[in-house]
């Protein structure tokens, strides 16, 4: 069979542009891939790909066979590993262009969708790392592109498709469950309620649960943690009002993508988008539930495409019809600058003593951590890419210290699954002890081959509740990393000795769902 190259004509077309501005958040993503460490939830990953299950606490098994799979072909190197998020971040940028193009836009409006996704912070930082959300950010995009020809083209076997791309999602993460009452909604209170008459749309729904199925297995036989992990969730969101909520929906997304994606959100409520008006109900009702239940900033950056693409359309028609040919250009670079001036509080674009000047210099102006454990000079995202090496070093000095004896029966208890991962992967070539921790899945996961006899103990638990655990209790030190978060700075190690009761009974007191 011959080759067939593209034509000449293909290096100009509007997908060829689409396919430059994606190819170009690729290469960012790996350009400064290694710039600073390993992310918390990257060595959790790791530690996951080691126990591949049906399913883990805090995350259904997708995200641990994608890190296998790149464990065992490529490597773990910081390139290797995050190579397939920036390439998910690029197919996210992809499909918004090629969404604008369904509502109509031309070159101009699916490339001005494509930067406006390329621009926003939040998708910068999470496809700069190896989690679950950059999956779920090209799942949800694909999903919601699918539901766009849909509406568009009134073909209901795309809800088969439909169903399929979020069964895949659902086994990468559970948050697109929301997607399905704000969906239901969007097509209640729309002309396209008619669809629930159509068997594709219930074979659809059916194809998704089926993927899930498997996790709803594993946690029935767990005892449900996945229900115990999300019920104690809000502990550590920083809780935001309706209005902060909003507001840092604005900031996430690039302030100047604002008039893009709220032109998108109009449009769908005109009667010119009376075709696609349920896609308005669904971030309504996304917006709604996620500000009642205090979620994350980011859990609703995966629906941003849709509007964007819809917006940018509607943006190139405005400019067409006023004559304003010579904004679409200054829009795009505006844009892209806006998208520049914040990327470095998103990803690690810029040399750590750079980064903290800068991050001093718009600390005033901006602030996108989510979680309520305080954060240093560094925002969560970036800080919790530090200290673990030093981790690891400082409890190789520990282990190495002790007696022969000691370290044949030694094991390491680390307070969280970022400890107990690096603790774990770096601790491989500095010959150190089996790691255990009750957080999470390191608590299903069990104490394993550690009997308790001699624990280098890393916890957050006090000096006096070990001692009435353990016979002997020294203090051995503190840890130092100097841009790690500050509760993982100048904590205390323990050497306990004189286990007085088995492991396996204390196993329940380390359990912590959050």
């Amino acid at each position: 069979m011959k080759l067939r190259l593209p034509s000449r004509e293909w290096f100009s077309s509007d997908t060829a542009l689409l396919v430059y501005i994606a190819a170009g958040k690729f290469l960012l993503h790996m350009l400064f891939s290694s710039q600073y460490g390993y992310f918390r939830d990257e060595l959790y990953y790791l530690a996951a790909s080691r126990r591949l299950d049906f399913g883990y606490v805090d995350f259904p098994p997708l995200i641990a066979l994608i890190t296998a799979l790149v464990r065992v072909t490529i490597g773990v190197s910081l390139p290797a590993l995050r190579l397939l998020p920036a390439l998910a971040g690029a197919g996210v940028v992809f499909l918004a262009g090629k969404t604008a193009r369904l509502f109509d836009a031309g070159k101009f409006g699916q490339s001005l969708a494509a930067l406006c996704v390329f621009a926003a912070p939040v998708f910068l930082g999470v496809n700069s790392l190896m989690t679950m959300d950059s999956f779920e950010q090209f799942f949800w995009a694909l999903a919601l592109y699918l539901l766009v020809r849909l509406f568009r083209e009134d073909r209901p076997e795309l809800w088969l498709a439909f169903g399929l791309v979020a069964g895949i999602s659902l086994t990468g993460k559970i948050s697109f469950l929301y997607l399905g009452p704000a969906l239901v909604a969007g097509l209640i209170l729309s002309p396209q309620r008619s669809a629930f008459r159509r068997w594709q749309l219930w074979a659809g729904g059916g194809i998704a649960l089926a993927f899930l199925l498997p996790y709803i297995v594993w946690n029935v036989a767990h005892g449900l943690p996945t229900l115990e992990f999300w019920a104690n969730y809000g502990e550590k969101v920083t809780r935001a009002g309706p209005m902060d909520f909003i507001f840092q929906q604005i900031l996430i997304m690039n302030p100047l993508t604002l008039p893009v994606w709220l032109a998108g959100l109009v449009f769908f409520f005109l009667p010119a988008g009376k075709k696609f008006r349920p896609f308005g109900w669904m971030y309504l009702v996304l917006l709604a539930i996620f500000i009642v239940q205090g979620a994350k900033f980011y859990f609703l950056a995966p629906f941003y495409p849709v509007l964007l693409a819809a917006g940018a359309a509607q943006a190139e028609q405005l400019f067409s019809r006023r004559g304003l040919g010579w904004v679409r250009p200054a829009s795009l670079v505006t844009i892209g600058f806006g998208g520049l001036l914040l990327a470095p509080t998103a990803m690690p674009l810029l040399p750590v003593d750079l980064e903290l000047r800068y991050q001093a210099a718009l600390s005033p102006f901006v602030n996108t951590n989510s979680e309520s454990a305080e954060s240093g000079a560094l925002p969560q995202v970036l800080a919790d890419q530090f200290g673990w090496v030093e981790l690891a070093d400082t409890f190789a000095d520990y282990y190495h210290r002790l007696p022969a004896a000691d370290q044949a029966r030694a094991c390491i208890v680390a307070g969280n699954y970022g400890e107990a991962g690096a603790l774990e992967f770096f601790g491989r070539e500095r010959g150190l002890p089996p790691v255990v921790s009750g957080h999470n899945s390191y608590f299903i996961w069990g104490p394993g081959g550690c009997t308790g006899e001699v624990i280098l103990y890393y916890g957050f638990g006090t000096e006096r509740e070990l001692r009435s655990a353990f016979e002997s209790v020294e203090w051995l030190g503190f840890t130092h990393c100097q841009y790690c978060m500050p509760y993982e700075n100048n904590r205390s190690v323990y050497l306990c000795k004189g286990i007085k009761r088995p492991l396996e009974e204390l196993w329940v007191e380390l359990k912590l769902f959050l």
